[in-house]
């Protein structure tokens, strides 16, 4: 039935090693070749029909396997197993000696020389899902075993721990093949053990005084976890720790760790050791054992940008946009390495370039098996020269990994060819991007090792994808922001945008037979839409930077022609405009001052003990209160600190590092009253700065600030040894406290020459980590705080509740500039604080009986779930909202219906009435398009067509709903055009 020289498959489970080893070596002996595959659980595994072309292109017919995995495959009704969708049919043969008969006495097997006839196929699957039979011949099987047992040192009755898949790799060449070449024991670790017990190889390390061990980094980062739960750990009878994914160089950080915490109990730091590897050159490199401790491991601090470029710039450790590579050690004995770059010819590559590895060695694989083409690309490469000639006559094998030889002929490996992605022509490697994902606490949303990185082509061009399996415990708001989070870090970090970051729930993604993820069915699942993501943060507009030209304006039809022919059959043109400020209330004093300063002086003068701003704390008392006068004086003490201490200048630009509260309004005019230009940022959070501190000293630098206001706590946290550890400290600019304010006044207030001199900078970081700053000239300021005026009429008997982050756009007018424009007062209370009691902001309103209120859509939010089941007690505490007429949730973004929605019905019993609820409508270049008035309509609900709205139509059937809550601001007139081709009014 077999022939020497005929494919057999063999199928056996990870906790089965014995039954594996004799069945691998049965074959060899026959002289049959093995097909070593994963056991098929199910008849649509991922990956199985590739695995199933495989075997029908090796001609496979016989498959072999044991008894209890024989049992555990599905059958059919009848009893049989059935034939697995892309599978060629097979014979399935038990290997256990009870279902075989015994040879005759005076048969031998005949051992055959060690020639060029093939030993065994290794599977490989590819970047595309694809899968190829890498073929081994049986020199070059002796000879890499022959090559490991002199690279590794190893000895007859050693003893060798296996935590390693022993079916392929390096699991199998040291588990399977170099231990029987010298009578090794080994002890094979299950992978359905590890994941019960992780701690289970070091504790047999321990047992068996173990000599050698063969793991992977994620085994050794577990083992740092369940630890402390081990007593009696002894490693000093390891000599060698082969790290098998050496070659990944986010390894290094559990190899550091795990060294630090078990250097205690015994383990040498010269037993790591590294290697790499690939399907097709077997062993590449591995780290020698060696007795000098004082010998430390090669190690190398490069640039992340310079990578993506392909070249190596050596940087600094203390940057975060940075990649620490260990060496993979020396090249294996009797093979030479060179390093060709990775596209086009072969070209050598130069000393300080990044190129794909090539082995020439006698042990490394033949061929993909079939398929010559792909064989004489990989197999067969001759390197050139610059010259163009090649620099041996013998041919090299491409070994799939990138990376370069270091000094002293060390190895070093920055990642694979099969991760690599392209991005605007720049390398990218899916593995960097998943660390920098890792790195941005994803223990409490995602789970670690279920992450997929790949791209797709979007526009001619690769754009990154971000898919992972979301915690159940994890809510909406928290993934949101760590989707967030992972953007501005990959941003940062790579300085490449993400297309798309998708969280899926927990085990939905298709997994390979050992439980990872299989990334070419999970981006298969991506382009057909199959995925059926629970949160998604899609960003085209930060990474799609190659959009094509807008189409040419035709000459016969301008848009001009089709605004009149629009009028002219008396269609409605899709444009607004709001009330013109100059034909209104010519009684407004405020309007004579062409500066907001101007104001500020006048009301001191006119008002001096009018309460502008009102601040509250956590238990709904007044914390904080400023008069006209009171912040008039307080702007000028610091004006004065500001050119004497700070030395500023007219337009010298100031960053203001301020919690929400009275200081930051004091400190922004007292900047307009010394001439310089204020830029409101957002403090770091104490309990985490790592994250925070980074995006506090992005905006001052790319401000170009020549000082930073703050308090004394805040300056304190910027110059502490945390911060230390997140930026550079030593570059801030100089540090004004505010607390400690001088008792003289200036001798003269600025004034600027010019309305259309630059008022204020306003600076905001998008969901996407994209910073971007926008200039507010002091026309622009006043403009703006009267169309505010009038739109909501505001005057100084008013007054008016606001809940919101005060350091960018609509927020930061109504905290700081509002007031002092209108006259009006301002309840502040900080959002921070309704963490600690949420119905603050809810208690105020009612307190102050106030008519209009400003929130932020997280404050809404958190008073819907933290007030939900507490209407009853806050209605017999006297919480009464039905004085309320406008209640305006500030955002530039489409609104969240069902939350407003929820929101109304939730506080209706409170005498919330719906109407009073609505949204406005800005965005980074106009802070407020539209804003719900006093004398608005009633909030009505319309519906477009979801299918329609891709055209740029609106229609109602096949439609998602959208709320009608705004009138256009005063002064603003707003025009909707097409968002390609040449502008035109929409019908």
């Amino acid at each position: 039935m077999v022939r020497p020289g005929d494919r057999v498959t063999l199928v056996f489970p990870n906790n089965d090693p014995a039954a594996f080893m004799v069945a691998f070596y049965g074959c060899l002996l026959a002289e049959v070749v093995p097909v070593p595959i994963e056991v098929p659980l199910t008849r649509k595994d991922a990956g199985s029909q590739q695995i199933g072309f495989l075997l029908g292109s090796c001609g496979v017919t016989v498959a072999l396997t044991s008894d209890a995995c024989h049992k555990g495959l599905p059958k059919s009704p009848t009893g049989e197993i059935p034939q697995f969708k892309g599978w060629p049919k097979l014979l399935w043969f038990v290997t256990e000696s009870k279902h075989l008969s015994k040879p005759p006495r005076d048969w031998f097997p005949h051992i055959k020389d060690a020639n060029n006839d093939t030993a065994y196929i290794e599977y490989k699957t590819c970047k595309d899902g694809s899968v190829l039979g890498v073929t081994v011949t049986r020199i070059a099987l002796l000879t890499h075993c022959q090559a490991l047992t002199q690279a590794c040192g190893y000895t007859e009755a050693e003893t060798i721990v296996n935590v390693l898949d022993f079916k392929k790799d390096v699991g199998l060449w040291h588990g399977i093949l170099t231990s029987v070449m010298n009578m090794m024991h080994v002890i094979s670790i299950p992978y359905s053990l590890m994941k019960v017990n992780p701690l289970s190889w070091i504790q047999k390390v321990c047992q068996y005084k173990a000599k050698v061990a063969c793991v992977k980094s994620r085994d050794m980062h577990w083992a740092l976890v369940a630890h402390r739960d081990q007593r009696d750990i002894n490693l000093s009878s390891l000599r060698m720790l082969i790290v098998a994914d050496g070659a990944n160089p986010w390894s290094i950080s559990s190899c550091d760790a795990f060294l630090n915490v078990f250097q205690s109990k015994g383990l040498r730091q010269e037993v790591i050791c590294p290697c790499a590897s690939s399907p097709e050159a077997l062993t590449v490199a591995i780290r020698r054992p060696t007795d000098d401790s004082n010998q430390p491991p090669g190690r190398g601090v490069l640039s992340m940008h310079g990578l993506t470029y392909g070249v190596i710039r050596v940087d600094s450790e203390e940057k975060l946009s940075v990649l620490t590579v260990q060496d993979v050690g020396l090249v294996m004995p009797g093979a030479i390495m060179c390093s060709v770059k990775p596209d086009g010819i072969p070209q050598l590559c130069k000393t300080d370039e990044i190129g794909e590895l090539c082995v020439c060695a006698i042990a490394t694989g033949t061929s993909y098996y079939g398929l010559s083409g792909m064989t004489k690309n990989t197999f067969e490469v001759f390197p050139m020269t610059s010259s163009g000639g090649p620099i041996t006559e013998y041919p090299f094998i491409r070994t799939g990994l990138l990376g370069f030889i270091g000094p002293g002929g060390l190895v070093f490996v920055i990642g694979k060819m099969d991760g690599l992605m392209v991005v605007s022509g720049r390398r990218h490697n899916a593995d960097d991007i998943v660390a920098t994902a890792l790195a941005v606490e994803p223990m409490k949303f995602v789970y670690r090792g279920r992450i997929a990185v790949f791209s797709v082509s979007v526009l001619h061009d690769e754009r990154i994808v971000i898919v992972a399996e979301q915690r159940p415990d994890s809510t909406e708001e928290d993934s949101f922001q760590w989707m967030s989070r992972v953007l501005q870090a990959i941003d940062s970090i790579h300085q490449v945008g993400v297309y798309c970051l998708a969280l899926v729930p927990a085990n939905t993604l298709p997994k390979t037979p050992l439980g990872g993820i299989h990334l070419s069915e999970t981006k298969q699942l991506f382009l057909e839409g199959s995925l059926h993501p629970c949160n998604v943060l899609m960003c085209p507009h930060t990474c799609v930077t190659n959009l094509p030209k807008p189409r040419q304006k035709q000459p016969e039809i301008g848009p001009a022609s089709v605004m009149v022919g629009n009028l002219v059959s008396g269609k409605r043109i899709a444009q607004a405009s709001g009330r013109d400020l100059g034909q209104i209330e010519d009684n407004d004093q405020a309007r004579k001052f062409l500066f907001l300063s101007e104001v500020l002086q006048w009301r001191a003068q006119t008002t001096p003990d009018h309460v502008l701003y009102t601040l509250l704390n956590c238990r709904g008392t007044i914390a904080n209160s400023l008069t006209c006068v009171q912040l008039h004086k307080r702007a000028e003490k610091i004006a004065v600190m500001l050119m004497e201490r700070g030395h500023l200048q007219d337009g010298d630009h100031v960053a203001l590092v301020y919690p929400p509260g009275i200081d930051l309004i004091a400190a922004f005019y007292g900047c307009l009253y010394a001439g310089c230009v204020p830029i409101t940022v957002r403090p770091p959070h104490p309990q985490n700065i790592a994250t925070t501190l980074p995006t506090v000293k992005m905006i001052v630098e790319v401000s170009r600030s020549a000082c930073l206001m703050t308090t004394q706590l805040i300056c304190k946290l910027l110059r502490s040894r945390e911060a230390a550890a997140a930026v550079d400290i030593r570059t801030w600019p100089p540090v004004l406290d505010t607390d400690d304010l001088p008792k003289k006044r200036p001798a003269q207030i600025y004034k600027p020459s010019n309305p259309e001199t630059l008022a204020y900078l306003d600076f905001s970081v998008s969901t996407t980590g994209m910073l971007a700053g926008v200039k507010m000239s002091h026309a622009a300021t006043s403009a703006f705080c009267r169309s505010i005026k009038l739109q909501c009429e505001l005057y100084p008997s008013r007054e008016v509740a606001i809940c919101l982050d005060p350091y960018c756009g609509l927020g930061f007018v109504l905290w700081c500039l509002c007031s002092v424009y209108s006259g009006h007062q301002s309840i502040l209370i900080p959002p921070s604080e309704l963490e600690t009691n949420p119905a603050l902001w809810l208690l105020a309103v009612s307190q102050y009986k106030v008519r209009d209120t400003f929130c932020s859509y997280s404050v809404m939010e958190l008073c819907t779930k933290g007030l939900g089941s507490q209407t009853e007690s806050l209605k017999a505490r006297g919480l009464d909202l039905s004085r309320v007429r406008t209640c305006v949730v500030v955002a530039e973004e489409r609104p969240r219906i069902a939350l407003t929605q929820s929101f109304s019905k939730l506080f209706k019993d409170l005498g919330l009435h719906p109407r009073a609820v609505s949204t406005s409508l800005g965005c980074r270049v106009n802070l407020a398009i539209c804003l719900q008035g006093t004398s608005g309509p009633d909030p009505t609900t319309v519906y477009v067509d979801m299918r329609a709205l891709r055209h740029d139509r609106s229609e109602p059937p096949f439609s998602f709903s959208l709320i009608h809550t705004i009138n256009r601001v005063s002064s603003k007139k707003t025009t909707y055009s097409t968002p390609h081709g040449p502008w035109k009014p929409l019908q």
